[in-house]
This record gives structure tokens, sequence and C-alpha cells, in this order.
């Protein structure tokens, strides 16, 4: 795998974003599906048959992240999204996102071609993740934008559409992780969001 280097902006301002500062790149496509290539690391040729079958699915998809994220976020009046990954498993391709508001969270799946809600709600509580997510769903509520707003900027950044996003913890500083499908590859932007100001 090639040595990748990781770059870190602020949200601000979106008009003096350098795509060259921002984006970590990706040759290998299949790094898109870890999970299912690693459940088929026996066999090379199924696993990156899967990613491809992924990556098809996704590029089928006619309702983009950001929607979905909104679309969640609307479910619960002052919910914020912390988390969005894109999941075919199910056999119908789905939107996962996780929102938040103070201490409650819901995941929804939203289907990618007509937006509408797939199957039940799950409905947790900071008590029930673990240290890490509980830490970054709490330091959510000091940043200023939302996590649309950096699929907005990665996009643009990446020339491409995201197909994930969440939370990470970066030397104690919370950033925003958009994963980007851009012809074959894909692309890692992170991004340091500016913080509330508190009066």
């Amino acid at each position: 795998m090639s040595k990748t280097i990781l770059y870190l902006i602020p949200l601000l301002p979106l008009v003096a974003l350098s795509p060259s500062r921002a984006i970590v790149w990706s040759d290998v496509t299949p790094v898109l599906f870890q999970d299912q290539a690693a459940a088929q690391a026996d066999n090379e040729d199924t696993g990156n048959d899967a990613a491809i079958r992924e990556l098809e699915l996704f590029r089928a998809a006619k309702v983009p992240l950001r929607r979905a994220i909104a679309i969640a976020e609307e479910l619960h009046a002052g919910s914020r999204a912390a988390d969005v990954t894109f999941d075919s498993s199910s056999g119908s391709a789905v939107y996962r996102v996780r929102t938040t508001r103070k201490s409650q969270i819901w995941e929804n799946a939203i289907d990618v071609k007509t937006g509408e809600v797939a199957g039940s709600e799950t409905v947790l509580s900071l008590e029930n993740l673990d240290a890490t997510d509980r830490n970054n769903f709490v330091a959510l509520k000091d940043v200023r934008q939302k996590l649309s707003v950096a699929v907005l900027i990665a996009e643009k950044a990446a020339d491409g559409k995201a197909i994930g996003a969440s939370l990470l913890n970066k030397d104690g500083k919370l950033h925003f992780l958009v994963l980007i499908v851009s012809d074959d590859h894909l692309k890692e932007v992170i991004l340091e969001p500016p913080r509330a100001t508190r009066p």
C-alpha cells in the first residue's frame, strides 16, 4: 500500500480550501470495503468481486449521502449527524446514519434509491457507546459545523461522491473523516472543524 500523508485543514472558509492540502489518497479501491475484503481474505478474487459489486451499488444510488444525513436529522428535531456509512449487506443498499441530541442517539437506514427510511430505528444512549465513540459524540457538541457541511467541502476538494463520514479523534481534537469515491479511487479527507464560541 502506498504511503500517505495526512493534512488537516479548518472548515473556514470554503473558498479558501485548497484540495491538495486536504486529501489523503489511496490507490486501492478495495480499501473502501475493508470489512468485506477481510472476511474473504482466503479468496482474493472473491474479495475484489465483492468490492466491485459494492462500488456498482453505490454508483447506482439516487440519493446523495448529504441528503441522507438531512433526512435522518429531520426525524428528530435538533439532532445532528455523527456518522454515516453505505451498507448493502442486507441485500438492499442503504445509508446507515447515526444522529444525536443531548445523550440520545438514533440509527436509521435511509434507502439510497428512494430516500425513505428503511427498517426500524435503533435507539441508544451515550452510555451504550465505547469510550472513544462516547468522547467523540460529546465533543461534537462543541463543534460549530455540521457533518453535512464537511461532506460538501470534501466532495468538492476530492472531486467525487461521499460514501461515508464519521468523527475522528486526532491528537485530542475532533475531526471529520469523509470517504470519497472519485473514479476508481478512494480518497480520505480529514477536516478540522471550528469550535463553537462560548459566550
